[in-house]
């Protein structure tokens, strides 16, 4: 009997892994997941709300608010359109006992940027979902300005009608990583009110930058045009009051030689001396051929992939292995301890008479391995890569499966033939 063109298979289960929808919560999920407890629903408080936009009217009034740019032109993904329901000003764990106190004359706690980036990078690791009424381990509302409250570090949870009162209007030309995009419709709250954390450019041209924020279903990072998807001119940037002062020039301090600069100095935006030296010291270890130029001083993917394949080398896995260098990575960097970055590993042999498709075992939830990222190169290369926010990087993921659907539709294949796993038939496509 003759072989068949291809062979493709529906897989057993979708999982968070990717794509299971009956394990995607709905956008106004209430549950939260490890550590999170569901607050008694309540009606919010119309006169307090009102009095909290009131304050931060008086305390704004006197500032005129600058000229912000146009998102880009490009449509806007259904799944961007904020609907971001608030919950009123509260204590932390939950609207138990007293109102909060007014924020005037409030001391706010001193936080630095890079605390404020890792606590809001906490809750994307771990997809804190969106609910309005329910609050996470930590004690913040898990809704937009419960993620603001709990990044800066706030003593109780506000709301986008209050946050503004904790901070400094500034302009965008000073916009810094830990400050904020607020947009507060005080008419109705509910329609279109939305605060993100700044987290830097993506590039020179600063018409994008990355956003932590919470929005349903969960708490994300992702490139997003200046200044959001929709209502852009209303998005105004705002400083924290409590954020530690840079050194003198407005630089961040310089650490002694050789101490961890902070994880601030690293990431999306970051465009200082440690980028460039961490490259250096990456490249020394093996890991020069994730670099096609540099290494410089502006944060690139092939940064994050030559860190991760570092932190893969030491045998660490899953948020110890983010690419990002923390105080361990760079320690090893910086005295040469720790395993180098091995060569890259030798095309497999044919497999069901497709040269280089490594099987189907190494594509599935849980998979980690080099053949995920050429995968997701040569899909980006094709015109598939729409749903990756970062990377193609090693970890199988729900972008992976996304962007093998898509490629499997165009060639005209439906049921069991595109459900995002890639078969010999479709590797052979892709790469022809």
């Amino acid at each position: 009997m003759a072989a068949p063109v291809f062979e493709e298979f529906d897989p057993v289960s979708d999982c968070e892994c990717p794509g299971c929808r009956q394990c995607r919560l709905p956008p106004n999920a209430s549950s939260g997941g490890p550590g999170a407890f569901r607050a008694a629903p309540r009606a919010v408080i119309v006169a307090a709300a009102g009095a909290a936009t009131a304050v931060l009217g008086a305390g704004q009034a006197a500032a005129a608010p600058a000229a912000l740019d146009t998102p880009h032109d490009q449509d806007v993904p259904a799944d961007d359109q904020p609907q971001t329901p608030q919950g009123p000003r509260a204590p932390l764990h939950g609207p138990r006992g007293q109102a909060a106190v007014p924020a005037a004359g409030v001391q706010v706690p001193a936080t630095t940027r890079a605390e404020i980036i890792d606590r809001a990078k906490k809750w994307v690791t771990a997809k804190v979902p969106y609910s309005m009424t329910a609050y996470w381990s930590d004690g913040y509302r898990q809704d937009c300005s419960g993620f603001v409250s709990m990044a800066w570090g706030l003593p109780t949870n506000e709301w986008t009608g209050s946050l503004g009162s904790f901070a400094d209007r500034i302009t965008k030309e000073e916009l810094q990583p830990g400050d904020i995009l607020l947009f507060h419709n005080a008419a109705d709250p509910e329609k279109g009110s939305h605060v993100v954390i700044f987290g830097g450019w993506t590039d020179g041209t600063r018409t994008g930058y990355t956003a932590y924020e919470q929005t349903p279903p969960r708490a994300r990072q992702l490139a997003t045009p200046y200044a959001y998807w929709t209502n852009s001119a209303k998005y105004l940037p705002y400083r924290y009051k409590g954020v530690t002062p840079a050194a003198a020039g407005g630089a961040p301090a310089t650490p002694a030689a050789g101490a961890y600069p902070g994880a601030g100095s690293f990431g999306p935006g970051a465009n200082n001396a440690h980028v460039t030296e961490l490259g250096r010291m990456l490249t020394a270890r093996g890991a020069g051929r994730f670099y096609t130029s540099g290494p410089g001083p502006r944060w690139s993917e092939a940064d994050r992939r030559a860190t991760e394949a570092f932190q893969l080398a030491q045998g660490w896995r899953g948020k110890d292995a983010d690419g990002l260098p923390g105080p361990a990575t760079w320690k090893l960097l910086v005295t040469g301890a720790g395993r180098a970055v091995p060569a890259a590993p030798a095309a497999p042999p044919a497999s069901h008479g497709v040269p280089g498709y490594p099987g189907r075992a190494l594509f599935r939830p849980g998979a980690q391995n080099a053949y995920v990222t050429q995968l997701g190169r040569q899909l980006v290369k094709k015109g598939f890569g729409r749903h990756y926010t970062s990377g193609p990087g090693p970890r199988w993921g729900e972008a992976d499966r996304r962007a093998v659907e898509d490629f499997q539709r165009a060639q005209g294949w439906r049921g069991g033939a595109a459900d995002g796993y890639p078969g010999p038939e479709t590797w052979r496509r892709l790469f022809s």
